[in-house]
């Protein structure tokens, strides 16, 4: 059995969504950097692991437990969950913050210019994603729905185009990844969305709202990155 220590960071969420609170709180990225071993992201960040593992236990051990096991979840449920949560929660935010930054460039850009900066990001990582989701959903989940078809119904999996599930979901990490740089950059120019003294309404709705993208995006590329991905490849192992 892999001790706490060994175990990859994305295993405690995908295993406990609780536990996402106590990453974020020491700036563990638990998403995208998922793969890593507890104890080396102790080690390269200095966290005391034994800390650590003591919040986390305390986190998963509350009585009211609201966390959602998504592990549970057939993975035609979650690709639907994602699609109808996840993509549409980005598809609705981002005119509102493409319109939302851009006047605060206008407003406050000469004493901001950090602004230009945040808007130049968040359009770059707003078209990649949308991009990003499009190839989701017509290339990638409709083949995960498929082979679910095929279990259920003991029928031959037929093979995709691009061969085996392992390649879109190779190319869909690798803009995970991707996003998850922008966001850190974009949570660094900000100071963490924390608008300065003379910020207006508009700037403070701006700055929480891309707070809670980020948030949004974390558990969108955590469901993916270690759940879905990981099931849909022992999925197709399984019908081959």
């Amino acid at each position: 059995m892999v001790e706490l220590k060994e175990q990859e960071v994305g295993q405690f969420v995908a295993q406990d969504f609780r536990t996402a609170a106590v990453f974020s709180e020491y700036g563990v990225d638990f998403c995208c950097r998922g793969g890593r071993p507890l104890e080396v992201v102790c080690e390269k960040n200095g966290i005391d692991i034994d800390e650590i593992i003591e919040k986390l236990n305390i986190a998963v051990s509350k009585e009211n437990n609201t966390s959602i096991d998504y592990k549970s979840w057939p993975l035609d449920l979650l690709v639907v969950y994602i699609e109808k949560t996840h993509h549409k929660f980005v598809q609705t935010k981002i005119p509102v913050l493409h319109t939302f930054l851009a006047k605060l460039c206008k407003v406050h850009g000469e004493r901001h210019p950090e602004l230009l900066e945040v808007n130049t990001e968040f359009l770059n990582v707003s078209n990649e994603l949308l991009q990003h989701m499009e190839k989701e959903e017509q290339i990638l989940f409709p083949q995960i729905k498929r082979m679910v078809k095929n279990e259920e119904e003991k029928t031959e999996m037929q093979r995709a185009h691009f061969g085996t599930v392992k390649n879109p979901i190779s190319m869909m990490e690798h803009e995970h990844d991707n996003a998850g740089e922008i966001f850190r950059t974009i949570a660094r120019l900000t100071n963490n969305y924390t608008p300065p003294a003379d910020a207006c309404s508009t700037y403070e709705v701006a700055f929480s709202m891309l707070d809670e993208f980020e948030k949004d995006l974390h558990l969108h590329i955590h469901l993916e990155n270690n759940i879905l991905f990981p099931g849909a490849l022992k999925l197709e192992q399984k019908l081959a």
